[in-house]
């Protein structure tokens, strides 16, 4: 009971940093232009180290579900305004962070395996399952309208992505696979929700 209870604590002090990294500048998302290297992807892998994959799908999922909102009211990007108005692009991939890391953490304790490699992996997989999410979606919901997407013409979108990945996605992933087990490993060791 006690244990659950904790979790529970935790989880919600976990969603309460999603919320301040959403609404305070610069903790969450660094301006780079028209686009944003995001920062919130690390507190969800730490969740989902922590607390385990369904704890760590709900943080994604509320990440997901501020994005979505944000897209109406207070964009981060022009490019929010299009492309995260859509629930498939703004909160499926937030979920999937949670899940990959917290499966892959999973898999390192059942199989006693080398903890810090597979929360190494598993914070660098679940980045770019994000990454690939949501550019994956934006070109497929978005090819034939790249127009709306900063004026790009049609066969310009692809190589437009390819470079978000590059200039985004790859730094985000290694800025999470440094950082997220980092974190994570004094928690484990204090607050183990694996037992």
């Amino acid at each position: 009971m006690q244990s659950s209870v904790q979790k529970n604590v935790f989880t919600a002090f976990f969603i309460a940093i999603i919320i301040m990294q959403n609404l305070i500048p610069f903790l969450g998302y660094i301006p780079l232009g028209p686009l944003d290297l995001t920062l919130i992807h690390i507190t969800v892998i730490v969740a989902a180290f922590v607390l385990g994959p369904k704890s760590g799908a709900l943080i994604g999922g509320v990440w997901g579900l501020i994005t979505f909102i944000r897209a109406f009211v207070w964009p981060t990007s022009p490019l929010a305004t299009i492309v995260f108005v859509n629930p498939l692009v703004a909160i499926l991939p937030r979920v999937m962070i949670g899940l990959i890391a917290g499966w892959t953490f999973q898999i390192a304790i059942k199989r006693k395996k080398n903890k810090f490699g597979m929360m190494v992996l598993g914070a660098v997989l679940g980045s770019s399952v994000n990454t690939l999410l949501v550019l994956g979606q934006i070109y497929l919901f978005y090819q034939g309208k790249s127009q709306l997407l900063y004026h790009l013409d049609t066969h310009a979108l692809l190589p437009y992505l390819l470079t978000v990945v590059g200039t985004n996605g790859i730094p985000e992933a290694i800025v999470a696979g440094f950082t997220a087990p980092l974190i994570s490993m004094p928690l484990i060791k204090k607050w183990s929700f694996y037992k």
